[in-house]
């Protein structure tokens, strides 16, 4: 039961790792960069944004009880451009964002065995959760690469800086092993 709840807790701290990486890099963007589109198979990120929320939405609603891959979703549709400004879209993250953290807020150990479907596929309730652990990150990296290139020379690194991994290195290592989530440091350093 420990090691379960660790997990829930590590997963909590690593969804809101990349939400706020998502978040650093969309603050560093003017408010009609988060709508460029470099050709059309390509998704600005207002779009990559829709999706994820859409998502979110249909796989953490009633997460326990019913299919994550809900009646009423309409994923097709999350990938028009129908986002008009910066406050809509920062609408629509935390709406998906606050519908996964109130779900994962409220499991506990006990149920991460559970089965539940996504699109009628069986998955225990600790799959799921890894299966979009690994989703969102994917987005999240579209996200902030995007941005970055949005940026060119002006961009504050969301992680180690160009050619400072020595200078990261000496600075963890000058201190004391610890036993701590990594996500502690890397959180603070993104205020």
């Amino acid at each position: 039961m420990e090691l379960n709840n660790t997990f829930l807790e590590s997963i909590k701290r690593l969804f809101l790792y990349y939400k706020t990486l998502g978040e650093k890099a969309i603050e560093q963007l003017e408010p009609e960069q988060l709508f460029v589109s470099v050709n059309e198979d390509t998704n600005s990120i207002a779009i990559i944004v829709k999706h994820l929320s859409g998502n979110m939405l249909s796989r953490w609603t009633d997460f326990l009880t019913t299919d994550g891959e809900k009646e009423w979703r309409n994923r097709d549709g999350e990938f028009e451009d129908t986002i008009k400004t910066k406050e809509e879209l920062m609408a629509i993250w935390n709406k998906g964002w606050d519908c996964l953290f109130n779900t994962i807020n409220a499991l506990t150990p006990e149920q991460l065995s559970q089965i539940i479907y996504i699109r009628n596929e069986g998955h225990t309730v600790m799959d799921a959760i890894n299966r979009q652990l690994a989703h969102y990150p994917y987005h999240i990296g579209q996200i902030v690469f995007y941005a970055k290139m949005l940026k060119k020379n002006d961009w504050d690194s969301l992680s180690i800086p160009k050619n400072k991994s020595g200078d990261y290195n000496a600075d963890k290592f000058s201190k004391e092993k610890t036993t701590k989530h990594f996500t502690d440091d890397e959180l603070n350093k993104l205020k």
